[in-house]
C-alpha cells in the first residue's frame, strides 16, 4: 500500500516547528530503518516531556511516515487548532464512548488505510521519580491485534532535560540532545486469534511496554526498575496510607474495601 502524502497542513506545521527545534535541540536518532517503508503501522512511544511531542513527531516526519497521534476530540472544534488537528490528520478520541474498542475506531481505520499511529500507552506523562515508562493501557495492543499491524516501540529521551514532567520552566541552555531509537517491530502473533480478553490484552501491552522499556535501557546505558511504577498501584498505596493514618487498627477491613472498589473501577 502507499504512503500517504503528507500534505499540506503537515508541511506548515513542519515549516513553523523544525526550525526551533533544530537550533534548540541536538539529535541522536536511530532505528530509523525499523520504521516500514509502506503499510499501516503503530509507534508506541514513552512520554517523558510536554514537549516530546513535537521532538518526536520531528524524528517521524524525518522518516517519511508522518505520525497521526491521537488527541481528545474537544481539540477539533473550531478555530485555528482545529483545523490544524483535522488538516494533519491527528485522531479524535472520543473519551465518553462506553465502548472500549469503538474509541479507537478512526485508529483502526487509519491503521487500514497505510497510516502510522503514534501511542503514547502510558496515557499521561510519566510518573516514574526516574523517567521510566510506567505500566502501558491497553489501546494500542487492542488495535494492533484487532488490525494485526507492526507495532515499533520507540524510546526517547532529552525532552525531559529540556522541560521535566510537570513542570513550568523549560531549561534550553546548555542545549540538550534528544535520543531516539526505534527498534524492531514487537512480536504479537502469539496473541493472535484468541478472545480479546482484559487478560490477554493486560499481558499485549505488557510486551509492547518491555520492549520500549528496553530501548529506553539502551539508550540510557542503565537497567529499568524490575517492575514498572503502576499508578493504580500507588493510588491504592495511598489510601492504604491515609486509612491507617485515619482508622489506626480498624484499617485493614477498609483497605479491603478500598482495593475491591478500585478493581470494580478497572
Amino acid at each position: 500500500m502507499p504512503r500517504r502524502r503528507i500534505g499540506f497542513w503537515y508541511r506548515f506545521a513542519a515549516m513553523l516547528c523544525k526550525p526551533p527545534l533544530v537550533v534548540l535541540i541536538k539529535r541522536d536518532w536511530r532505528g530509523m530503518e525499523n520504521i516500514p517503508a509502506d503499510g499501516g503501522f503503530i509507534t508506541a512511544v514513552n512520554h517523558n516531556s510536554h514537549i516530546d511531542p513535537f521532538a518526536y513527531g520531528h524524528f517521524q516526519y524525518n522518516t517519511g511516515r508522518v505520525p497521526r497521534f491521537l488527541a481528545k476530540s474537544g481539540l477539533f472544534g473550531k478555530g485555528f487548532v482545529g483545523a490544524a488537528m483535522r488538516g494533519t490528520g491527528q485522531i479524535p478520541v472520543y473519551r465518553e464512548s462506553t465502548d472500549a474498542l469503538s474509541a479507537f475506531r478512526a485508529a483502526i481505520e487509519a491503521v487500514e488505510r497505510g497510516e502510522c499511529v503514534a501511542f503514547y500507552p502510558e496515557g499521561t506523562l510519566t510518573r516514574d521519580p526516574d523517567g521510566w515508562p510506567m505500566t502501558g493501557k491497553t489501546g494500542a495492543a487492542r488495535v494492533a491485534l484487532q488490525t494485526r499491524c507492526p507495532v515499533i516501540p520507540v524510546a526517547q529521551w532529552g525532552a525531559n532535560e529540556i522541560l521535566p514532567p510537570y513542570s513550568g520552566k523549560p531549561h534550553f541552555f546548555p542545549r540538550k540532545t534528544h535520543r531516539v531509537l526505534a527498534g524492531p517491530p514487537v512480536d504479537l502473533s502469539r496473541f493472535y486469534d484468541r478472545e480479546m480478553t482484559p487478560e490477554l490484552l493486560k499481558e499485549a501491552t505488557e510486551a509492547i511496554m518491555a520492549a520500549v522499556t528496553a530501548r529506553l535501557e539502551e539508550i540510557r546505558g542503565e537497567k529499568a526498575p524490575a517492575v514498572p511504577y503502576d499508578p493504580r498501584r500507588e493510588r491504592l498505596e495511598q489510601r492504604r496510607r491515609t486509612q491507617q493514618q485515619s482508622h489506626g487498627p480498624a484499617a485493614p477491613a477498609a483497605v479491603g474495601e478500598a482495593v475491591q472498589e478500585e478493581g470494580q473501577s478497572t
